[in-house]
């Protein structure tokens, strides 16, 4: 399966991340390129990306590594670890989030992004996908 391969820079950190082939992820796919500004929330990346779209399979705990779609705020969220609304060693949302991919390599390199940080989503070149 050839996947959807798409690029996240947020300054000096660049990693890759596969979309699935869900409606929601279908939209952004779409939308790309698009530019933001990140904002924290424990480790938790997000931002507006200026798309509406319906809660598609909503879910509140999420993977290590996990993007997804938040509703209530049109924005694309990069789950890299605990959030100040985990239980335990869990990794929850804010509210129900639609998972639409997945970071294909260490999500913990977020880490090193703050708040304000420019932030780009891309398609990735053609083979660009890595295993």
């Amino acid at each position: 399966m050839a996947g959807r391969v798409m690029r996240i820079t947020a300054g000096q950190v660049v990693a890759e991340g596969r979309l699935s082939e869900s409606r929601t992820a279908t939209v952004i796919w779409n939308a790309l390129p698009i530019d933001a500004r990140a904002q924290t929330w424990g480790d938790e990346i997000y931002f507006d990306i200026g798309i509406g779209a319906d809660a598609e399979s909503p879910q509140e705990v999420v993977a290590m590594g996990d993007l997804a779609y938040w509703p209530p705020g049109q924005a694309f969220c990069i789950f890299f670890g605990r959030t100040p609304a985990s239980r335990g060693d869990e990794i929850r949302a804010a509210s129900g989030v639609t998972v639409v991919g997945r970071v294909t390599g260490d999500a913990t390199v977020f880490k090193r992004v703050r708040s304000g940080t420019a932030i780009r989503l891309e398609r990735a070149s053609e083979g660009g996908a890595k295993r």
